[in-house]
């Protein structure tokens, strides 16, 4: 029966010295952001930007995504425990949690900060942002897998995975592979358009075909993943989905009030 399915037997750690381990999750999270500085890099070349601007906004999206992470999964997931019962684990990174949603707030709140220093224009630097946090969702996305974590439903297709990992002998949806993977066509999909087309003229549009896709795909995904706490079970919709219809409301409006820019054919 198993010859059906996809064993996933993968060790989340890379390796060990003595009690000290890399796990690939660890990897593929800086891989994100490398991958992103350079991307980032091309893109702002490409406007006449300069790759110290790059550096220095960088630096920017790398604490705010990792506070906003953080935050977010104590804020949405378990309020009560962390910021009443054990503040203090908020700080416990090892411990496990970050939370996608609150990593897009952290990064919203990064490009204002960053904006009011350097002036670049809030759309302008969302418009690029959104295009590199594809890469960066599909290489998490990955080690979330390689973690065997954020697993999905019980499933009977082929594709189903069973995650040795977790002790488990059925198969479920690989919803880490599903997301990461949207998200790596999402990134190829809006990279192209920045070069080939005059999509990147419309401040605010790249930005809004990201968010109107990616959070409505991840609202759809959520039907095939398991909750991630206990009182979600007892919701019509889960945490993931609910936060998700904003990013979705947001896009819409960005996509149809795109601004075009006067410079277009300079």
């Amino acid at each position: 029966m198993n010859l059906l399915f996809i064993t996933w037997n993968v060790n989340p750690e890379l390796f060990t010295i003595g009690d000290f381990g890399v796990r690939y999750y660890g990897l593929l999270f800086a891989l994100a952001f490398i991958a992103s500085g350079y991307f980032m890099n091309k893109m702002f070349v490409a406007d006449g930007k300069s790759e110290k601007d790059v550096e220095n906004l960088t630096l920017y999206i790398i604490i705010g995504t990792v506070v906003g992470a953080r935050l977010g999964h104590c804020l949405f997931y378990d309020f009560k425990y962390y910021f009443i019962e054990n503040p203090w684990e908020i700080l416990n990174l090892r411990g496990g949690g970050l939370a996608s949603h609150g990593a897009a707030i952290g990064i919203a709140l990064a490009i204002y900060f960053f904006n009011r220093k350097y002036n670049f224009g809030y759309l302008w630097l969302l418009d690029k942002i959104a295009i590199v946090v594809a890469i960066s969702g599909a290489l998490i996305r990955f080690g979330n897998l390689m973690n065997s974590e954020i697993v999905g439903i019980p499933t009977t297709m082929p594709w189903g995975f069973i995650f040795v990992q977790n002790g488990e002998n059925f198969a479920r949806h690989p919803a880490q592979l599903y997301e990461s993977l949207s998200s790596l066509f999402i990134f190829i999909g809006l990279y192209w358009a920045f070069f080939k087309t005059d999509i990147k003229y419309y401040q605010g549009k790249i930005a809004g075909i990201f968010f109107v896709i990616l959070f409505s795909l991840r609202f759809l995904y959520e039907f095939l993943k398991e909750n991630q706490e206990a009182f979600e079970d007892n919701l019509v919709l889960n945490m993931g989905q609910i936060l998700s219809i904003i990013p979705v409301v947001i896009g819409f409006y960005l996509f149809f009030n795109a601004k075009k820019l006067l410079n277009e054919n300079s």
